[in-house]
């Protein structure tokens, strides 16, 4: 049985009915795909969005190879890279080139970076736990950083979901240890919608798929696992013999477990953090934003959030602007909207150009989605670092699959997807063990 339709319950259901096994799926929303979620209701020339994830990076085979099987086409998006608007070194906001932020921090974690992958690159090492003591901002106001750098810092909650005083400094260099830019490899996005992938694998599974249903008590003895669902207000049991559970920590946490998690694997969902996410989609009467080369995908320390051409590869005079408003600027972001309107934000992008008609805006707060009551995880630097590996560790009959439990992708879709694999294998194993 596997907890959550999402592309991590999928895969997992997917390549455990390759094994031969009848899988049975519960999902608590009325669809599935979990945080895929494309809107299609609502904007001119027939045009769709992404309200949750995006972009696949042309490194993350896991989703390209997902893609492949399933005979989707995906298609490259924001070919010339990323920039950053916000202030230069002399205090003007200019549109510069996203990379220098990394660089330039980079070069100040040298010697941090440096230990950190002396001592193999590992979260139960002494140099991770120093690391994870300390959040962004108290090593940017440890080392003096000018206010460029400082912005384009916090420019980065767009991609971490966390502001510096929230982010712990370990997945700073966890990040430039990978020697990874985000983007830098290229960038595409499923042809028709993400949430193919989603619906894709989902079409094609034999076993029986359940939505609008809450998982609330696994137990579990040493032949087999007994989940308690609840349907329209009623409870009844469900059989199996594993049970994935792929499902966020923050909806984890409901969960009742007999007998118990061990204490750690507790206190690791416990304790992890998700960040707040309100994603805003605007379409316009023509693609203002476009100018030659330019880039299309902007990091900025506004309460805008990241932004970038949703929508690139469709068809149409029209076009839409996607905004991830992370951290704390998910809060900012919806108070200017309940302000001033969509138009509030129309306003604060005239250095991008002269914004043509506003057609359409929709909006998802990912924080409030009761099924994922946050964007994607991230560590704080209250999180132990030692608690990581129990994040993916099997409980019994119990596995757990899901991006936060991804070390290489935590937050995208490959990481799910790698995450729903991992899980069935592990049962392949404990079958046969």
């Amino acid at each position: 049985m596997i907890a959550g339709a999402g592309l991590a319950g999928l895969a997992a259901a997917r390549a455990l009915e390759a094994d031969g096994a009848e899988v049975t799926i519960v999902e608590a929303r009325a669809r599935v795909g979990g945080r895929v979620h494309t809107l299609r209701e609502g904007f001119a020339d027939r045009q769709h969005v992404e309200a949750g994830a995006d972009m696949i990076e042309e490194e993350q085979t896991e989703a390209l190879d997902l893609a492949r099987q399933l005979r989707i086409e995906t298609v490259p998006i924001l070919r010339s890279g990323w920039a950053f608007y916000g202030p230069n070194a002399r205090g003007r906001r200019r549109i510069v080139g996203a990379p220098s932020t990394f660089i330039r921090a980079a070069r100040l974690l040298r010697a941090e970076i440096a230990d950190y992958k002396t001592a193999g690159s590992r979260w139960d090492s002494a140099v991770a736990t120093m690391l994870a003591r300390r959040s962004v901002a108290d090593w940017m106001r440890e080392s003096k950083v000018d206010g460029a750098l400082a912005a384009g810092l916090r420019g980065l909650r767009g991609f971490f979901l966390a502001d510096p005083e929230d982010l712990s400094l370990l997945m700073l260099v966890e990040q430039f240890a990978c020697a990874d830019v985000p983007g830098a490899s290229g960038m595409r996005r499923v042809r028709g919608g993400n949430d193919r992938l989603a619906t894709g694998i989902a079409n094609r599974l034999r076993g029986m798929l359940i939505t609008s249903a809450i998982v609330r008590r696994v137990a579990q003895d040493g032949a087999a696992v007994s989940v308690t669902i609840e349907e329209c207000g009623a409870r009844h049991e469900l059989s199996a013999d594993y049970c994935v559970m792929a499902i966020p920590a923050t909806t984890l946490r409901d969960v009742e477990f007999e007998p118990g998690l061990p204490q750690e694997q507790h206190r690791a969902i416990a304790t992890l953090r998700y960040g707040s996410a309100t994603r805003l989609v605007l379409q316009f009467e023509r693609r203002f934003w476009r100018h030659g080369n330019r880039p299309r995908g902007f990091g900025t320390d506004l309460p805008l959030g990241a932004i970038w051409d949703g929508n690139e590869q469709q068809r149409g005079r029209a076009g839409i602007l996607t905004f991830l408003a992370g951290g704390r600027a998910s809060r900012e972001l919806r108070d200017i909207l309940v302000a001033e309107g969509e138009q509030g934000v129309v306003r604060r992008l005239d250095w991008l150009g002269t914004p043509s008609r506003l057609v359409a805006s929709q909006r998802v707060t990912w924080e409030d989605e009761p099924w994922s009551r946050g964007g994607y995880a991230y560590f704080d630097a209250g999180y132990d670092p030692w608690l990581r590996e129990w994040l993916p560790r099997p409980a019994g009959r119990i596995l757990f699959a899901g991006e936060h439990t991804s070390d290489r992708w935590q937050g995208y879709m490959s990481g799910a997807i790698e995450s729903g694999l991992r899980a069935a294998v592990e049962i392949r194993a404990l079958n046969h063990g």
